[in-house]
C-alpha cells in the first residue's frame, strides 16, 4: 500500500525560529519516516507583499538549509522552492477563474493584513489562499498540517476542490481533485511569543527579542530569554491562564529537552525565574547547536544543496504536472500532444 502523503512549508521571509521548528519543521522529520513527505519553501507567497529581493533569494537558500539541518532528508521526503514548479503558478490562474471573490474577501489574515498595508494591498495578497489551495490540492496530499490559523485557508482548499471543481467538472465516480484531510499537530504547535505570551511566537513581529531564530548565537540566546517577560509568582507551573508566561517558557523547555509538560513542571517545582531561565537557555543553546553547525555546513556547500532542490523540482514536478493536466483537461483546454 502507498503511504499517505503529506505536503507543507513555509515562506522564506525573516529567520525561522523556535517556534516553526517546535511546532511544525520537527514534525515534518518524524512525518517522512511514515508518509510520502513534499516540503516546500514557499517563496511565490513572500512577494504579496513588499519586499527586497535579494533578500529573498538568500532567505529562500537559508530557509531550505535550514530544513535539511533540522532534519528533513532528502532521500525519505521531497524537499524543493514553490517557484520551481511552474504548475503552482499555473493552477493558481485555474482556480482563480472559478473561485468566488466574496470567498477571499471574508478570509481572516486578509482582512488583518489589509488594515496594516492600507492602500498598498496588493491583489496578490487577496488571492493568497488560492495559490495555497494550488500549493494543497497540486499534490494530491491525503493530510496537510496545520496550525490553527491556517485551519481556515485549508478549508478554502477543501471547498474549493469539491464545490467547484469536483461537483463542477467532474463526478462522485471521478473525482479530479483530491480533499485533503487537516493533521493538527497539537504538541508544541504553539510556541508563544517571549515578550507577550498571549500572542503566536511570530516572523513578523516587529520585536526581536520576542522570538529565538534558529540561527541566533549563543550569547543572543541567553539575553533573549533573560528579558523575556515573567511573573512576581514563586514556582513554575502550567495551564493557569492567568500565568500565561509560566506555561510558554515551561512548555518551550519541556519541548526542547524532550519531557512531557507535567515531567519538566514536576522537575521545575518551586523554582524561581533566577533559578529556570539559565536552565532554559542552556536547553535552548543545546538544543540548537547541531542545527546551526549543520545549516554552515551546507551553506559552503553550495552545489549539494542546488542538486538537493533541483531534484526535489523535478520530482515534485512530476506530481504536479499530473494533477495540472487533469484539471486543464476537466476545464476544456486544448492538451498538447505530449499531455494526451
Amino acid at each position: 500500500m502507498s503511504r499517505p502523503r503529506v505536503l507543507s512549508g513555509v515562506q522564506p521571509t525573516g529567520a525561522l525560529h523556535l517556534g516553526n521548528w517546535l511546532g511544525a519543521i520537527r514534525n515534518w522529520v518524524d512525518l517522512q519516516h511514515s508518509h510520502d513527505t513534499y516540503v516546500c519553501v514557499v517563496d511565490l507567497h513572500a512577494i504579496t507583499v513588499p519586499h527586497d529581493p535579494a533578500r529573498l533569494a538568500a532567505d529562500t537558500r537559508s530557509t531550505a538549509g535550514l530544513y535539511l539541518a533540522c532534519g528533513m532528508d532528502p532521500d525519505l521526503c521531497t524537499v524543493f522552492v514553490q517557484s520551481h514548479v511552474r504548475a503552482h503558478s499555473e493552477l493558481c490562474w485555474l482556480l482563480n477563474c472559478i473561485t468566488p471573490l466574496n470567498w477571499l474577501e471574508r478570509m481572516i489574515q486578509f482582512r488583518e493584513k489589509a488594515v496594516k498595508q492600507g492602500d498598498n494591498v496588493s491583489v496578490g495578497l487577496l488571492d493568497y489562499p488560492v495559490l495555497m489551495a494550488a500549493d494543497i490540492l497540486l499534490y494530491d496530499a491525503d493530510l496537510v498540517p496545520v496550525g490553527e490559523d491556517q485551519k481556515q485557508h485549508l478549508e478554502l482548499a477543501r471547498d474549493i476542490a469539491q464545490q467547484r471543481i469536483n461537483s463542477g467538472f467532474g463526478s462522485e465516480d471521478h473525482p479530479i481533485l483530491k480533499v485533503p484531510e487537516p493533521l493538527i499537530l497539537k504538541q508544541g504547535a504553539r510556541v508563544m511569543s517571549l515578550t507577550d505570551a498571549r500572542q503566536k511566537m511570530s516572523k513578523s513581529d516587529p520585536n526581536e527579542g520576542s522570538r529565538i531564530n534558529l540561527l541566533d548565537p549563543p550569547d543572543l540566546v541567553r539575553r533573549k530569554i533573560k528579558r523575556a517577560k515573567t511573573d512576581p509568582v514563586m514556582g513554575l507551573e502550567a495551564g493557569n491562564p492567568e500565568r500565561p508566561e509560566a506555561s510558554n517558557l515551561l512548555g518551550l523547555y519541556a519541548s526542547l529537552t524532550a519531557q512531557t509538560t507535567a515531567e519538566a513542571e514536576q522537575a521545575c517545582e518551586g523554582m524561581g525565574w533566577g533559578r529556570f531561565k539559565p536552565l532554559l537557555a542552556d536547553a535552548a543553546v543545546a538544543a540548537l547547536e547541531p542545527i546551526q553547525k549543520r545549516h554552515a555546513e551546507l551553506m559552503q556547500d553550495p552545489a549539494y544543496l542546488d542538486g538537493v532542490l533541483a531534484a526535489g523540482a523535478e520530482q515534485a514536478s512530476r506530481v504536479a504536472d499530473a494533477t495540472l493536466a487533469r484539471v486543464q483537461t476537466a476545464l476544456g483546454l486544448l492538451g498538447t500532444a505530449a499531455s494526451r
